[in-house]
C-alpha cells in the first residue's frame, strides 16, 4: 500500500506542477500532507516536516549565504570578464552559445557545488539567450545536464557516499569511471550543439555587432536598478520602461548590472555601474579562490564558509551600513525564492521518508529483479540509478537502496567496486530531481517555470545517463 501511495504522490506533484495546476512550493507542501493523512498518518505530519526541515536546513543556510555572496561578486564586477569573454566565443551564434553553455556549467562544475555553478552560468548567459530570444529552457537543461555529469567528482557528493555506503576508497570508484564519464560530458557538449542548431534554425544568426546593438536604444542597467548614465536616461522614455522596469531582467532579479529593458533588448554589463569596485578586483578574486578551495578541501562545513565569505565580501566591498543593506536588499528576492522552495522540499522528503514510503518502494524495486538477472547487477544499478535517483535523495538512494544492491551483487560474483561505479550514471538525470535544491537556484534565476525545465530536460538527462552507462559497460568498466 505504501509502495503505490508513494508512486502516486510522486507521480501527482510532477503531473500538477508541469501542468502548471500548482506552484512547486505549494505542491511539495499539500500534496505530500494530503498523502500523510491518506495514510493514516497525518498525526505525526508535524514529526515528519520537523525532521525534513532539520536535515536541509543547512542546505538552506548554504544557499542563502552563497546567493549573497555571489550576487555581491557579480555587482563588483567579477565576472564582467568571463561574460565579456564568452560573448566574443559565442559571436551572437546560437551553436556556440548552447556549446558555450555547456562548456562553462562543465569547467564551474569542477568546485562541486551544482549551486555555485548554476548561479555563475545563469548570470553569465542569461542576457545573451534574452537578446538572441533564444529559448531559456535550452540554458537550464543544459547547465543541468553538464553538471549532472561533472557531480560525479569525488567531492560533489554521489561517489563519497558510494564509497561510505559499501565501505570502499572513493578513488578506486571514481578514477575508473574517467572515460565512462568523459563519454558522457562529450555527449552533452555534442547535445548541446544540435540543440544550438535548432535553436539557429528558429531564430537565424546574427553577427556580434548586430547582437550587442541596442534595439531601441536599451538602457544599460546599472545595480539595483538605476541607470548608467544621463545619456542613457535621456533615451528612457523610448524604451517604455527603463530603469526598474528594466532592472527586473537582470539575471536572478538581482541588480547585477545585466539586464534586459521593454523591448527585450541585449541589455549587457553595464561598465559604469555603481556597485563595481575595480580597485578590488584581486581581493574578490583571491576570496573566491580561497572560499573554493577550502570548500573543496572540507576545511569548514559549506554553509559555514559561505557566511563568512558573504560577510567579509560586504564588508570589504561596500564598508557603509547603508550599501551593505542595499545589496542584501537587491539580492532578497532570490533568497526567499530558493530558501522557500528548500523548506517547502523538506516537507515532501520528510513525509516520503517519515512514512516509510521511500523504503517501500526501494524494496519493491529490488524485489522486483528477476532472479536470472543476478549476474548482471552491475548492469540493473545503473539502470535503476536513473529513476531512484531522481525519485528519491542522494543519501536516500546510497545509504538506503546501494547496500542492498551490491549484496544481491555480492551472492552472484559481482564486485562491490562495479555496483558503485554503476550507482553514479544517474548523476545527469539527478541534477533536475525535483528534491535537488539547486535545480530550484537555476530556474528561479533564468526565471523559467520548473515544469517547463521537466518536461524538456529530463528525455535528454536520462539519454546521457544511459550513454554513460553504456560507455561503462563498452570500456569494461562495469
Amino acid at each position: 500500500m505504501l509502495t503505490v501511495l508513494g508512486f502516486a504522490m510522486i507521480a501527482t506533484f510532477l503531473v500538477l506542477i508541469m501542468l502548471k495546476k500548482m506552484s512547486p512550493i505549494a505542491a511539495l507542501v499539500l500534496i505530500p500532507a494530503l498523502f500523510c493523512v491518506a495514510v493514516g498518518q497525518g498525526a505525526q505530519l508535524g514529526d515528519y516536516v520537523i525532521e525534513g526541515v532539520g536535515k536541509l536546513a543547512p542546505t538552506a543556510a548554504m544557499l542563502m549565504f552563497a546567493i549573497v555572496y555571489f550576487g555581491v561578486m557579480i555587482d563588483v564586477g567579477l565576472f564582467d570578464p568571463i561574460v565579456r569573454g564568452i560573448l566574443r566565443f559565442c559571436k551572437a551564434d546560437p551553436v556556440r552559445v548552447v556549446v558555450g553553455t555547456a562548456v562553462l556549467a562543465a569547467i564551474v562544475s569542477l568546485d562541486g557545488d551544482g549551486s555555485t555553478t548554476f548561479m555563475i552560468t545563469v548570470s553569465a548567459m542569461y542576457p545573451l539567450y534574452k537578446r538572441l530570444k533564444m529559448s531559456l529552457v535550452v540554458m537550464t537543461g543544459v547547465a543541468a545536464t553538464a553538471n549532472g555529469v561533472m557531480n560525479t567528482l569525488p567531492w560533489g557528493g554521489p561517489t563519497a557516499r558510494a564509497a561510505t555506503a559499501l565501505k570502499l576508497d572513493a578513488g578506486d570508484i571514481f578514477v575508473p569511471m574517467i572515460p565512462a564519464l568523459g563519454v558522457g560530458l562529450l555527449f552533452v557538449f555534442a547535445l548541446a550543439y544540435v540543440l544550438g542548431r535548432r535553436e539557429r534554425k528558429r531564430i537565424g544568426y546574427l553577427t556580434l555587432d548586430e547582437a550587442l546593438a541596442p534595439e531601441t536604444d536599451a538602457v544599460l542597467v546599472t545595480a539595483g536598478g538605476g541607470t548608467g548614465d544621463s545619456k542613457s536616461k535621456s533615451k528612457s522614455k523610448s524604451n517604455g520602461q527603463a530603469g526598474g522596469a528594466a532592472a527586473t531582467g537582470a539575471a536572478g532579479g538581482t541588480g547585477t548590472g545585466v539586464g534586459v529593458g521593454a523591448g527585450e533588448g541585449f541589455q549587457g554589463l553595464d561598465p559604469n555601474r555603481t556597485t563595481l569596485r575595480p580597485k578590488l578586483y584581486w581581493f574578490n578574486a583571491g576570496l573566491t579562490i580561497a572560499l573554493l578551495t577550502a570548500m573543496i578541501l572540507e576545511l569548514l562545513p559549506i554553509p559555514v564558509l559561505f557566511l563568512l565569505g558573504a560577510a567579509l565580501a560586504l564588508t570589504v566591498n561596500y564598508p557603509k551600513m547603508a550599501e551593505q543593506k542595499e545589496r542584501i536588499a537587491a539580492h532578497a528576492d532570490n533568497v526567499l525564492n530558493v530558501t522557500g522552495m528548500v523548506f517547502a522540499a523538506a516537507v515532501f522528503t520528510g513525509v516520503l521518508t517519515g512514512t516509510g514510503m521511500v523504503k517501500h518502494m526501494a524494496d519493491w524495486l529490488v524485489g522486483a529483479i528477476p532472479e536470472g538477472m543476478g549476474p548482471h547487477m552491475a548492469l540493473v544499478t545503473g539502470v535503476l540509478s536513473i529513476p531512484l535517483t531522481y525519485f528519491m535523495s542522494n543519501d536516500g538512494f546510497y545509504f538506503g537502496v546501494l547496500p542492498v544492491l551490491a549484496e544481491a551483487g555480492a551472492a552472484h560474483g559481482v564486485s562491490p567496486l562495479e555496483i558503485a561505479r554503476a550507482s553514479l550514471v544517474g548523476q545527469a538525470l539527478h541534477m533536475s530531481s525535483p528534491l535537488v535544491p539547486a535545480v530550484y537556484v537555476l530556474v528561479g534565476m533564468a526565471k523559467v517555470e520548473f515544469g517547463d525545465h521537466t518536461r524538456f530536460t529530463v528525455k535528454w538527462a536520462a539519454l546521457t545517463s544511459l550513454v554513460v552507462l553504456a560507455a561503462g559497460i563498452l570500456f569494461g568498466i562495469i
